[in-house]
């Protein structure tokens, strides 16, 4: 079974128009990275995440399952 983060980035990818590497350039991180969140086997940093919400037009809270979007 996935962690809610998990699930939510997967949804949150499925909505945007941006594409995985431009998520991962504007968030500063690696193609692998994305991969790693998008799988479960990472999650990202408090610094991260911001980028990634602001990326991924999303809130914190719906990416850690506190709100739905």
């Amino acid at each position: 079974m996935k962690d809610i983060f998990t699930e939510r980035f997967n949804e949150a990818l499925k909505m945007t128009k941006n594409s995985q590497v431009q998520i991962a350039e504007s968030a500063n991180v690696s193609k692998q990275c994305i991969s790693d969140y998008k799988s479960g086997k990472a999650f990202p940093s408090i610094q991260t995440l911001r980028l990634l919400c602001k990326s991924l037009d999303v809130s914190a809270d719906f990416l850690l399952g506190l709100d739905d979007i």
